[in-house]
């Protein structure tokens, strides 16, 4: 038999009290039979009744559960990998504050939306860095979702070639206990400007393992400066660069491996329908365990308890007799 609670000082107080004011009128009641010469054992009738009462209100108070069952507890989930562009040019201010403050705030949408499977997040440029493995931990994930900058890649460039490789492999290496294959998804958000030759060719080992792919662009086609300290970027030849979405080449990738683009600008926000869009893709078990269940009981104890209450009300015995 389990416990809902364990004793404490509470029903050790309770037990204490009952203990020493029936005892007081126990043996109140016993000079009085001794001075009038009567029998005792009508009193113990009522002491047995009323402590059994007691004895009873509390084991119902503790939560006694017993009566054991089976219950299955399957473990479903799947593995998210965010890949977030953070090129210079996600410093634009199309979308306000900028185009990255946005992401930011979006991305920790997507974390709390899928709180119970594992995200991890990628950052990179022309280059791609693990900026927190797959983890079930939000507050590890919004922590390093925070702190993302433009800064914290080399600025030459964006090639979605890299950041797909390695979300592929860390995807790939993740494999269940029972060696079944999860669900697997990556997110690829960017403005779309990617200057990578081998994107395709990782496009492909992308679907050719089954994963989803969905792309998010991030900018307008008006574009839009970029912010380089007090003043704006320009090229070589001294001129303002304006950085716009580039939605063909994420259409294009999302397409390839039959995933699907959604887009964030400054009158259209897709992140809910890609959040609905990843949700119905259904999880891998990844875990199976057979549990044994009981409930608690404590009504048995506390309808007795009751049927002893109201005997104990209606059923009087005289205790001292003249």
């Amino acid at each position: 038999m389990a416990w809902f609670r364990d004793i404490s000082w509470v029903e050790i107080i309770l037990i204490t009290l009952f203990v020493a004011f029936y005892g007081l009128y126990l043996l109140k009641l016993l000079r009085i039979s001794k001075i009038l010469h009567t029998t005792f054992y009508t009193i113990l009738i009522k002491l047995i009744a009323r402590t059994a009462l007691f004895a009873l209100l509390l084991i119902a108070f503790l939560g006694p559960s017993f009566g054991g069952s089976k219950k299955e507890i399957k473990s479903v989930g799947k593995d998210i990998m965010i890949c977030v562009d953070l090129s210079k040019s996600m410093d634009a201010f199309d979308i306000q504050p900028t185009r990255l403050e946005k992401i930011k705030f979006e991305m920790k949408k997507i974390v709390d939306a899928f709180s119970s499977d594992r995200v991890g997040v990628i950052i990179f440029s022309s280059e791609a860095f693990m900026q927190c493995p797959l983890t079930y931990d939000q507050n590890a994930l919004n922590l390093f979702i925070e702190t993302m900058n433009t800064s914290l890649v080399p600025s030459s460039g964006t090639d979605f070639g890299p950041a797909i490789k390695m979300a592929l492999k860390k995807l790939t290496e993740q494999e269940g206990p029972s060696g079944q294959q999860k669900s697997k998804v990556i997110v690829l958000i960017s403005d779309g400007e990617d200057f990578g030759e081998e994107t395709n060719d990782i496009a492909k080992e992308v679907e050719d393992n089954n994963i989803k792919l969905f792309t998010l662009g991030v900018g307008t086609e008006r574009g839009s400066q970029i912010q380089s300290g007090r003043n704006y970027k320009t090229d070589q030849k001294g001129n303002t660069i304006i950085s716009k979405l580039n939605a063909s080449s994420l259409k294009s990738l999302a397409s390839k491996t039959e995933g699907q683009y959604f887009e964030i600008n400054d009158s259209r926000n897709d992140v809910n329908r890609l959040i609905n869009t990843i949700g119905k893709i259904e999880g891998e078990l990844r875990d199976a365990r057979v549990v044994d269940v009981s409930a608690n009981r404590y009504f048995y104890f506390l309808l007795a308890a009751l049927v002893l209450l109201v005997l104990d009300i209606l059923v009087s015995i005289r205790t001292v007799s003249i």
